[in-house]
């Protein structure tokens, strides 16, 4: 078993002194994703929940439907990184072979195989669902992220992606290095536990890149909140995808980019009194 943290020396310097001091820093380790014995990508992550890791990665890249087309995970330590080894099912399998003779990109970008710039709209799951919140929920919820990213509180250094639900409160966090791998992880451990992502909202302590959207669509998540802000991709891909996005999340309040029906409060705002709050803005 490989620690989430180590502990680094470093020599701190500020206007009044210098002196030696200690910290921990997250584990970073090279992880390789290998399905039926070929090597699909090769991530850089923190070595924990591996296993959601894997069905979470392979979810967002389509390689599977759901956990069930996975025959069997193992989990390999090797001295100079871990591998995760999966064999898929038949069909998948067969699915899997062709998916690779297409890709002719990086992975993990969430726009691997994509032949053209048209075609990219098209490679985006779409979202539908009548779950809403308001703003008490949203702060609720981001209020209680921070007290379980235990990881985080060791090394300040790592994101995370946790899943709240208004009957359950926060289900479910993941952290890592990788903001991605964090909601991989996040999506895959939910998966694993039979839990629908449809009547809940992600949260994410990073900004929201586009590979970020894909991934709450192809799960099926319906509100995506983050405390930083949103690319302008990102913005695009979450309106054609049904994804209701709060972005630059605070304490003091937040905004809602795209498909506001599912936050009560906004919905209650008038439209001349939206365009006045744009001009305001």
């Amino acid at each position: 078993m490989i620690d989430a943290a180590t502990r680094a020396r470093s020599l701190k310097v500020t206007a009044s002194a210098v002196a030696w001091r200690e910290r921990d820093v997250p584990v970073e380790v090279p992880v390789a994703l290998v399905y039926n014995g070929t090597t699909y990508a090769v991530m850089m992550a923190s070595p924990t929940d591996l296993e959601d890791f894997a069905i979470g990665f392979s979810l967002s890249e389509g390689i599977i439907g759901g956990p069930e087309d996975v025959a069997s995970l193992e989990v390999l330590e090797h001295d100079n990184g871990v591998e995760l080894r999966m064999w898929l099912t038949e069909g998948r399998a067969r699915d899997f072979v062709a998916r690779r003779r297409q890709i002719t990109g990086p992975t993990g970008c969430g726009l691997c195989g994509v032949e053209s710039l048209d075609a990219i709209a098209s490679t985006f799951a779409t979202v539908d669902s009548d779950v809403t919140f308001d703003a008490g929920d949203i702060n609720t919820a981001l209020a209680a992220l921070p007290a379980a990213q235990f990881l985080n509180q060791q090394t300040h250094a790592v994101h995370g992606a946790g899943f709240w639900t208004a009957d359950l409160g926060l289900v479910a966090v993941a952290e890592d290095v990788g903001r991605h791998n964090a909601l991989d992880k996040l999506i895959g451990g939910l998966r694993r536990k039979g839990i629908a992502l449809s009547r809940g909202m992600v949260l994410l302590t990073s900004r929201v890149s586009v590979e970020m959207v894909q991934k709450a669509a192809t799960a099926g998540a319906p509100v995506v909140v983050a405390v930083s802000a949103p690319t302008g991709f990102a913005l695009k891909v979450a309106e054609a995808a049904g994804i209701t996005l709060v972005a630059v999340a605070r304490k003091d309040g937040f905004e809602i980019f795209t498909h506001p029906q599912r936050v009560c409060d906004a919905g209650e705002i008038k439209p001349q009194q939206k365009e006045q709050a744009h001009h305001a803005a």
